[in-house]
């Protein structure tokens, strides 16, 4: 399987996921202003997801960019990030119907939490195919850490969501805007990995 197979059938994946979460959007019988604002609890959930979601997808076709050939363990990686993911619709459903309770956020941190575990597992086993490049490895390293704390506070998030839903939820929204930005150091060392490659084939074909 190509890279581009991997990344359009995960494309597809996620865009069925965003699909179900808007589904669950049925107008309300009632036609006034209170019957809308009854769905606000529904809309913020959904625009949390949608973000949290976005956010993956962004990041996973960053990562993609890395792959040079697809592997059996990249592909069983990448699955179980799609398997997680695909609960944001379950989470989002069950948050908008019991806004900041409990039980509620603790669920959706954990969900959270299984997602940004199986991205790291992603990472790691994309990274494998780069162990010859030091500055990859140095800096996917860094990224790791930067991983690891997101699911840190993930955990934290499912810590609080008995004591405080609202700091739950605040925590969940941290990693998010951590990776609103996708790093881009790894791809331009990438990039340079390459021009070092074509350089020192021009210089073979010359001698």
């Amino acid at each position: 399987m190509s890279p581009s197979r991997l990344e359009a059938f995960s494309d597809g994946v996620l865009a069925i996921i965003i699909t179900i979460m808007v589904l669950e959007f049925r107008p309300p019988e009632d036609a006034s202003l209170s019957a809308l604002a009854n769905l606000t609890p529904l809309f913020l959930s959904y625009a949390l997801s949608f973000f949290m979601v976005a956010i993956y997808w962004v990041n996973h076709h960053h990562m993609i960019k890395l792959v040079k050939a697809v592997t059996a363990e990249m592909l069983w990686s990448n699955i179980n990030l799609l398997f997680w993911i695909s609960f944001f619709p379950f989470g989002t459903a069950y948050l908008g119907d019991h806004h900041l309770t409990p039980i509620a956020m603790l669920l959706y941190s954990g969900i959270s939490f299984a997602a940004g575990m199986s991205f790291f597992w992603l990472r790691r086993t994309i990274m494998k195919a780069h162990n010859g490049n030091h500055e990859l490895v140095r800096l996917n390293r860094q990224l790791e850490l930067k991983n690891l704390l997101a699911v840190l506070i993930y955990l934290m998030a499912m810590a609080t969501s008995y004591a405080s839903p609202t700091l739950a939820m605040i925590l969940v929204l941290v990693p998010g805007i951590m990776y609103f930005i996708p790093e881009r150091r790894v791809e331009h060392a990438l990039v340079a990995e390459q021009n070092r490659k074509l350089e020192s084939q021009e210089v073979a074909s010359r001698m």
